[in-house]
């Protein structure tokens, strides 16, 4: 599984078996888990995660979505 970056608490990665779907990552941070489709950025779903922790993890994964396209292309081939 591919990790993107580590900011702060948070693992932005890659599920290398996902590359059938959207263009997508997850967001780990202790046991609180999201996904987030790419381009738009829009949540998928969640587990743990508060509403107001998820809008800063939103706000983070649009921040670096340009890296996060360029990054799943490159390892995925899109």
């Amino acid at each position: 599984m591919p990790t993107f970056r580590q900011i702060g608490p948070y693992r932005l990665h890659f599920w290398s078996a996902d590359r059938t779907e959207p263009i997508h990552v997850h967001v780990e941070r202790d046991r609180k888990t999201a996904k987030f489709w790419l381009g738009p950025v829009r949540l998928v779903k969640s587990r743990n995660f508060s509403e107001r922790e998820l809008t800063k993890v939103r706000l983070m994964v649009l921040e670096h979505e340009a890296e996060l396209l360029r990054f799943w292309n490159e390892r995925f081939g899109g």
